[in-house]
């Protein structure tokens, strides 16, 4: 696993505050469970250290959530429509809480696009776990 992308949605917008809060309440929550991966990541990284294979670290990836009690699925398969047309699917390692996704393959940042914009999300995360220290290997990435 060398890279990683987590993302969650946007909240609806309209007049008043109550729209407002809870789309503030909703990033107060994925804020959290984007914490929780990454603080899942951190305990993984110093554990195995990069290089290994992509299927090692999701599934340490998954035991730390499960430890953790956090909800998660893996091999989540995403249809792929073109003008109303399924052309295909595409997986996603893990979906955390289904609302935050975590790809765990090697991923570019046009790709991380793709994956918001097909799971109708706005913010994603990349973790690349090739580095010395995980900190240096995580990207924000917003529609």
């Amino acid at each position: 696993m060398k890279s990683g992308s987590i993302s969650y949605g946007e909240g609806v917008r309209s007049r008043g505050n109550t729209c407002h809060r809870d789309t503030e309440a909703r990033r107060k929550v994925i804020t959290a469970i984007t914490e929780n991966i990454i603080g899942c990541a951190i305990e993984v990284h110093p554990n195995l250290g990069p290089g290994l294979l992509e299927s090692i670290y999701e599934k340490a990836l998954c035991r730390e959530l499960t430890a953790r009690s956090i909800h998660h699925e893996a091999q989540v398969s995403i249809p792929i429509v073109y003008k109303g047309d399924k052309l295909g699917e595409h997986r996603l390692d893990l979906l955390v809480e289904n609302q935050v996704v975590e790809r765990l393959e090697p991923v570019f940042k046009a790709q991380l696009l793709s994956y918001l914009k097909l799971t109708e999300k706005r913010v994603g995360l990349l973790i690349n776990f090739n580095v010395p220290v995980l900190k240096d290997g995580v990207t924000r990435v917003v529609l």
